[in-house]
């Protein structure tokens, strides 16, 4: 199984897809649905794998696609919480509940995880003091 994970340019994860392979039907699948709820980005940045050039040609956004060495690092550290939290419960078993459990944590994990490079430090002090206290 694949988990296709879209997100944004704070870091926060826009949609959460799973498919059974990882190929060029499935690639434009995921980005229409993302572009069909979020909207059309100005930039996407993926990896270098050559299906997500095919999939944009056949969606009519190629050159909004950005490949880069380390611009993929914001996409590649929002999944670290959700491999952590995958290697805790021992892997999925059933397609349905790896998603629901996608598009659970997208959720909580936005809402509850502050975003470090958005408020200053005095700011994220008073919020963290304020969390630890209950």
């Amino acid at each position: 199984m694949y988990l296709w994970r879209a997100v944004d340019h704070e870091g926060e994860i826009l949609e959460s897809f799973v498919t059974k392979a990882r190929d060029k039907d499935a690639a434009p699948r995921f980005m229409k649905k993302a572009m069909k709820r979020h909207g059309s980005p100005t930039t996407i940045v993926t990896d270098g794998l050559r299906l997500y050039k095919a999939a944009m040609t056949e969606i009519g956004i190629r050159e909004k696609q950005e490949v880069g060495r380390w611009a993929n690092n914001r996409v590649e550290n929002s999944h670290l919480p959700f491999r952590r939290r995958k290697r805790a419960m021992q892997r999925f078993r059933r397609m349905k509940t790896l998603q629901k459990f996608a598009s659970v944590h997208a959720n909580t994990c936005n809402h509850f995880c502050v975003q470090r490079h958005l408020v200053d430090r005095q700011t994220y002090k008073e919020r963290r003091s304020a969390g630890l206290a209950y």
